[in-house]
Parts: C-alpha cells; sequence; structure tokens
C-alpha cells in the first residue's frame, strides 16, 4: 500500500500516472496531502482555507468516472487567495473580503477544474497582493519552510511553502513583479511566468495590461508544462490572449546563453552575485554562457510610474471610502500613482518599449537570458520590507525586485529553477528568459539543467 508520504513526494505529473494506473485513487491522494497540511500548515500558515470537504467530494467524482477527466485527473492543487473560486472563500488577502464566496471560477481555475485537478485551498499572499512578507490581518506569516523565521517571499508565498513542503504538488500563483518568481527562489522550487495573455484573464478590468500574467509553481518543469499546457488559450474577452501553441523548434545542442547579475541597473546583494556566478559557472558546461544585458536604463522608474497608475486605477476608490480598513503596505501602493499625469504614463510606456526593443536585439544573438531570480536572500519575517541592499538604501519599498520587474516590464516568458547549493545554504534560483511564445524552449532546457546540472529542489527538513 502507498504511504502517505510517498503520495506527497511524488510531482504532479507522477501522481497523475498512479492515478491514472490505479495505483493511487484520487481519494488517497486527497488524504494524503490534507493530512500533510494538517500536519505542517499551523507552523508554516501556506493556506488560508482548506476545504477538505469539497476536495474529497471532487475526489469521488475522479475516481467514479469511467476514464480520466483529463491530464490532471485526480491531481490535488493549490490556488492563490487573490484569484475567484466558486463557492470556496476568496479574501485576497484583505479583511474587508473575509466573507466574499464568488459565484464563478476565475478562467484559470475552470480550466484545471475540467483537467481534472482538485483544489484543496487557497494559498495565502499579502493583502491584494502588495507586500514584500506573505502576511496580512486574516493569516500569516507564511513561513519559510528551509527556515520558519524567515519570509517565504510575497505575494505567492502561500504557493511557494505548500509545494516546498509537500502540501500539494502544483500551486497557481499570479506574477505582477516577480510574485511567483521570488517565492521560489526562496522556497527552492520551479516556476513559470508564460508570456502575457498565453492564459486568458477575460474578466481583467484594464483588457491591454501585460504587467500581471497567472503563472504556475511545482516542484519539477514537466509539472510547469502540463499546467501551462491545460491553461493556453485564447479567449475572446482578453483581447491580449495568445493560442494554446508555444513555439516548440528544438534547442540548439549548445545554446548561447547571454547572462546578467543585475540588468546594469538593478542593487543585487553581494552573496547573490556569488552564488548566481557559480550558477553561471556551472551552465557553461551545456552552454556556450556569455555576459550581455539588454539597455535597461530607466527600466526602474518606469516599471515604478505604470506600477503605480495601474494601482492607483484599480484601488483608488476603495481608498477613499475604506482607508482605514487598509494595511499601510496598500494605502503606500496606491498613493504612490495618485499624482501621476498622462504625460508621465506615456513617457514611461516610450521608455518601455525602447527596452522591449533592447530586449529583442539581444535575442538575435542569444537563444536564452539567464538573470537571479531575487536580489537578496529570505530574510526575517519580522523585518516588512527591503529598504536597503548591503547597506546601500533603496528609493522604494520594490526597487529589491528590480532583477524580476524588468522582465515584467517587457512581457517575456520566465522560467526559474532553483540552483544546488550547501548543506546550510539558503534556497536561491535563477531566472531563464526567452523571447516571447517561446515557452516550450524554456521548458526544454530547464530539463537539461534539472536533469544534468542538478538544477532541482531539494525538500525541505520537515516531519
Amino acid at each position: 500500500m502507498t504511504s502517505d508520504r510517498s503520495i506527497c513526494e511524488l510531482t504532479a505529473t507522477g501522481l497523475a500516472r498512479a492515478v491514472a494506473s490505479g495505483k493511487v485513487s484520487s481519494r488517497e491522494a486527497v488524504d494524503a496531502h490534507l493530512a500533510r497540511i494538517a500536519s505542517l500548515d499551523a507552523r508554516l500558515a501556506a493556506f488560508v482555507t482548506v476545504d477538505a470537504d469539497g476536495a474529497r467530494r471532487a475526489a469521488q467524482i475522479c475516481d467514479s468516472a469511467p476514464a480520466p477527466i483529463g491530464p490532471l485527473h485526480g491531481v490535488p492543487i493549490a490556488i492563490k487567495d487573490l484569484t475567484d473560486t466558486a463557492g470556496l472563500t476568496t479574501t485576497y488577502g484583505s479583511v474587508l473580503f473575509r466573507d466574499h464566496v464568488p459565484a464563478e471560477d476565475d478562467l484559470v481555475v475552470a480550466r484545471l477544474r475540467r483537467a481534472g485537478a482538485i483544489i484543496l485551498g487557497k494559498t495565502n499572499t499579502p493583502e491584494f497582493g502588495f507586500g514584500a512578507v506573505c502576511t496580512n490581518r486574516l493569516r500569516g506569516p507564511t513561513r519559510n519552510p528551509f527556515d520558519p523565521a524567515l519570509t517565504s517571499g510575497g505575494s505567492s508565498g502561500g504557493s511557494a511553502v505548500a509545494v516546498a513542503a509537500g502540501m500539494v504538488p502544483l500551486a497557481h500563483g499570479t506574477d505582477f513583479g516577480g510574485s511567483v518568481r521570488t517565492p521560489a527562489s526562496f522556497c527552492d522550487v520551479a516556476s513559470i511566468r508564460p508570456t502575457p495573455g498565453r492564459i486568458p484573464s477575460p474578466r481583467r478590468p484594464l483588457g491591454w495590461d501585460m504587467l500581471a500574467t497567472h503563472g504556475f509553481l511545482a516542484r519539477s518543469v514537466d509539472d510547469l508544462e502540463l499546467a501551462l499546457a491545460v491553461c493556453a488559450g485564447s479567449d475572446a474577452d482578453d483581447p491580449i490572449s495568445l493560442g494554446g501553441a508555444s513555439d516548440d523548434r528544438p534547442i540548439v545542442d549548445r545554446p548561447r546563453i547571454a547572462f546578467t547579475p543585475d540588468f546594469g541597473v538593478a542593487t543585487v546583494a553581494r552573496e547573490v552575485r556569488a552564488r548566481f556566478a557559480a550558477a553561471w559557472e556551472a551552465l557553461a558546461r551545456v552552454a556556450d554562457v556569455v555576459p550581455s544585458s539588454p539597455d535597461c536604463g530607466g527600466a526602474i522608474e518606469t516599471f515604478r510610474t505604470l506600477r503605480a497608475a495601474h494601482i492607483a486605477n484599480s484601488y483608488g476608490e476603495l481608498l477613499r471610502t475604506r482607508r482605514a480598513e487598509l494595511t499601510p503596505t496598500v494605502i503606500w501602493n496606491i498613493e504612490a500613482g495618485a499624482n501621476l499625469s498622462a504625460q508621465d504614463y506615456l513617457n514611461a510606456e516610450r521608455r518601455r518599449t525602447a527596452i522591449f526593443r533592447s530586449f529583442r536585439a539581444l535575442f538575435t544573438g542569444a537563444d536564452f537570458l539567464v538573470a537571479p531570480a531575487a536580489s537578496v536572500f529570505p530574510w526575517p519575517n519580522e523585518v516588512a520590507d527591503v529598504t536597503a541592499i548591503d547597506g546601500a538604501a533603496l528609493d522604494t519599498p520594490i526597487d529589491y525586485l528590480a532583477v524580476t520587474f524588468i522582465v515584467s516590464l517587457v512581457g517575456f516568458p520566465v522560467l526559474t529553477l532553483p540552483v544546488p547549493g550547501g548543506e546550510n545554504e539558503l534556497p536561491f534560483g535563477i531566472q531563464i528568459i526567452a523571447p516571447p511564445g517561446r515557452e516550450s524552449r524554456l521548458f526544454a532546457l530547464g530539463r537539461i539543467l534539472q536533469n544534468e546540472l542538478d538544477f532541482s529542489h531539494r525538500p525541505p527538513k520537515l516531519p
């Protein structure tokens, strides 16, 4: 008989195969992961809501089906609590929505359900996704499984911890400026932020917004590819949505990889630079590796402006009517865009265009671009924001994310992988960036790095 622990050690693709073959039932898979949550989540706080009864009902449907419902048949997953789930509380990390139960699934959730996935619950996030530490007035802090005194990162920290700790093999996240990639780096898991539009968001108020995307966190590249495959595909109500197929041309035997520790503008900790140097030295075993960066001059100011404008537009009314109930972090984020002019916004878009074209130019001579997935290592949960790196003060609380938000700015797809470290070293990951639409090539390279260089998840020491 398969043990609960061995079930929870399976990847999503491995578990899907086990359920499809009858070696593990959907109910056994759900119960094993619910037991894991019950054992660990009081300490780690990865989940805001756990839907044990709903998950068991879904498992019964899977086990009664004459054939697999879809590629994720019977696989337990988690959904970040910024994303609507029909009939299941969705708080957006805010006390204002503590009792909010959506009537409809977000499209990404509906597609996961149609693929046979079973939702165990909703993972923690800072209020409305704004915050460096994954905590809010309802739940948290979500603690790093490698050292519970440290942060899991924001804002998909709950999903990263749930995957790293074996509570689920696959979790959904969202990424605006690095909200999938930073927690993945901090918790030693893999993640994908696809090309904007690859996973549609037909209910997004700003239909042409390309800064935020859905994404996934998992312990293997195959799991990320499977999750993206079942959720990708155009939708008529999303004006930037893309078809499901991405560029699947094979990568060359020794791809040409450009690398940059900081895009020429980001502040990155000395210890991170040292770990990154070791990573690209390892990459040289399987690729031609050259130092190179697009021209990202003005990128930090550009992202600050666009982000602030979008947040002020989306949440300005909430600030005017419910200010006393919002956290200081949320208030700062909304107020940052209050006095921007149309000229400020258009100037930022002009600079964004130039940076995008610089990225495109770099890829005429490189297959991939690699950078750190975080500028710092995890810090104590009690420290709300990163205000300085190696003693150098940052201008704003979001500037520590520059190594990730520069990629968000231009909309290129990015895979993150954990890199090997010493037994007592904290987790650290790299971003692997490709031109828009080339997710398949990212996954192909990711498998090579997993299999040949051991750029793969290492489990934390947990009960």
